[in-house]
């Protein structure tokens, strides 16, 4: 029996719908694939500027019946290095993840331009880390280079320059093969900026940065979040340590479920509010 040709007007149709379905499903897909990060157009980092503020506008947050936040509105304006202080369970961790975007208020809303560009690093408590996944350092500040060649593409040659000038720049470099299971509490956290670094956020969001960490370390850490806040990214942590709030940090929200205050750092940590504050818990 002889072969039924498709006439050419409706096989140049077929290949047009087929090439259509295959753009867009690729468009699709690969985001998702990719995970969070996505490059800038032409590959170019981003240059921090005016749109890198964060605008909160009355977050609520509840786990079930218990009110975590309670009514946050305030502007961390752009370039601004903020600290987050208050009583333990005041909401300081939860706030973070929501200006991230990870946990989505329920009420109000947070209106930040680089969200949506994945412009913003979001810096984790070490216990929320699982240590025992059986990766080395530099594999793990590899991640930090994701948004450059995501799930479907190898790491190329040129990214590991990168890599190694971001552990050294972390007095690292001599760990770069050691998992990360095996390293103290304040080399992990300075394999944590390490990927950072390679981030190139317009924003980072720092959830205790200093934590349990040796004088060294939080100095060459604090040295590094300086630098940001000199190329005017914004700079959200949350802190423990109200002496170094007071000598690094020029603005501070006291939190307490709701903010107590909000303002210059000077005008902020008083005994009267520092007061309000543990007594509200």
């Amino acid at each position: 029996m002889p072969a039924v040709r498709m006439p050419a007007v409706r096989m140049k149709a077929l290949r047009e719908l087929v090439s259509v379905v295959s753009r867009n499903v690729r468009m699709i897909l690969y985001p998702c694939l990719n995970g969070g990060y996505r490059p800038d157009p032409a590959g170019r980092p981003g240059v921090p500027g005016a749109d890198n503020g964060i605008d909160v506008r009355n977050v609520s947050v509840r786990h079930g019946r218990r009110v975590v936040l309670e009514g946050v509105s305030g502007i961390f304006a752009p370039g601004s290095l903020t600290a987050v202080v208050g009583p333990n369970g005041g909401g300081k961790s939860t706030l973070l993840t929501v200006l991230a975007g990870i946990v989505r208020p329920h009420r109000g809303r947070i209106v930040c331009q680089a969200l949506p560009r994945c412009r913003v690093a979001y810096l984790p408590q070490q216990s929320e880390i699982d240590r025992d996944y059986p990766v080395t350092v530099g594999e793990f500040v590899y991640l930090g280079l994701w948004r450059n060649f995501g799930a479907l593409r190898a790491p190329g040659n040129d990214q590991a320059e990168r890599v190694e000038e971001a552990i050294a720049a972390v007095g690292l470099s001599n760990l770069i093969d050691r998992r990360i299971g095996e390293l103290s509490v304040g080399q992990m956290q300075r394999t944590l900026f390490a990927r950072l670094l390679l981030l190139d956020a317009d924003i980072f969001l720092l959830d205790e940065p200093f934590a349990a960490v040796d004088a060294s370390t939080s100095k060459d850490l604090l040295a590094l979040i300086l630098r940001w806040h000199h190329q005017r990214r914004t700079i959200v942590a949350v802190m423990h340590d109200l002496d170094q709030v007071r000598s690094c940090f020029p603005s501070t929200l006291l939190l307490a479920r709701t903010p107590v205050a909000w303002d210059k750092t000077e005008s902020v940590l008083n005994e009267k509010n520092l007061a309000r504050a543990f007594a509200a818990q």
